[in-house]
């Protein structure tokens, strides 16, 4: 069962938007620069198609993310929205010009200063909370501890769970591009999500079933990043695969993959959303979009019908890896 906090918080309802959580890493300047203008014009577009969750990190653009998503969210009623964030990389100024790092570009002069302790947590919620103008943060998330293991478990969540009982956030969990120790917070504590990145997809099943029962017994939610796996599922011709150029064998993959959508005349894009969110232990899927084209076509995949024989076609082709059928 999910989360009832999260639950509260509008996800994972029978309508396909709240399922939907816009991730804001690319307004944050991953891998190029995002303007101003069109990072607002993106916000608004997915707004006025009734976009209300957003997902965002100190660590996207060096808080320029958050910024930019606290600003176009000024004005707007706060209890119309809702707001993931995460702590572990506090934010100090710095002279030195790190363009680039990190895989973020034309960001402020900041660095990133990795800190898990207590102390380090609240004044990152309090500082991401300036940044993005609001009082209390929906989710708080803790972000890639997998150096961080131990302290992440002694002192970040039991941070997280004291500003979950003060109200200061609403909702706690741990967002992540591994499984295994995420399988280690949702047996051993008391948090409310998971965020796992790259590990379920049309090209990766690591976030199993034993995984997914695991969240469904302990009451977790599950919210699933990178279902294109970086951009090949989204365009094979120009994407890459978990960060890097994708081998031969993946390329060979994707191109079975969308011929046998293009057979049934619905997109590869539209398929990959559409495989992960049929799976029930899935809560929401976390996409980006760095400009109005990209947003108003993720939305438009959304709803499109996909036929279950599609599925079958692939799993008796093998391109359905086993035991993550929907």
């Amino acid at each position: 069962m999910t989360s009832t906090t999260i639950t509260s918080l509008g996800l994972g309802s029978n309508d396909v938007l709240s399922r939907f959580i816009l991730g804001c890493a690319t307004i944050g300047n991953l891998s190029r620069p995002v303007s101003d203008q069109d990072a607002s014009s993106m916000l608004r577009e997915a707004w006025n198609a009734g976009v209300r969750a957003f997902d965002t990190a100190p660590h996207y653009g060096v808080g320029l993310s958050e910024e930019r998503l606290g600003q176009f969210l000024r004005g707007h009623d706060r209890s119309e929205f809702v707001i993931s964030t995460k702590v572990g990389r506090l934010l100090v100024p710095t002279d030195s010009d790190d363009d680039g790092v990190e895989g973020f570009f034309s960001t402020p002069r900041r660095m990133r200063v990795r800190d898990y302790s207590r102390e380090g947590v609240r004044r990152s919620i309090e500082e991401s909370c300036e940044r993005l103008g609001i009082e209390n943060v929906d989710i708080a998330l803790i972000h890639d501890p997998d150096d961080y293991e131990q302290v992440a478990f002694d002192e970040a969540y039991p941070a997280l769970a004291e500003l979950r009982d003060e109200g200061v956030v609403r909702a706690i969990g741990l967002g992540m591009n591994q499984v295994p120790m995420l399988e280690r917070f949702v047996a051993g504590t008391d948090i409310d999500c998971v965020l796992v990145a790259g590990q379920y997809s049309l090209l990766n099943s690591e976030a199993g079933n034993d995984f997914f029962d695991l969240c469904e017994t302990r009451g977790v939610a599950v919210f699933v990043g990178g279902v294109f796996n970086s951009g090949i599922l989204a365009n094979p011709r120009s994407g890459h695969y978990s960060y890097a150029p994708p081998s031969d064998d993946v390329v060979r993959r994707v191109g079975a993959i969308e011929l046998v959508c293009q057979h049934y005349g619905v997109a590869l894009a539209a398929v990959a959303l559409d495989y992960v969110l049929r799976n029930p232990a899935i809560t929401a899927v976390v996409v980006g979009a760095r400009d109005d084209r990209e947003i108003l076509e993720t939305l438009g995949n959304l709803s499109v019908e996909i036929p279950d024989a599609l599925y079958a076609d692939l799993a008796a082709r093998g391109l359905v890896i086993l035991g993550a059928a929907p």
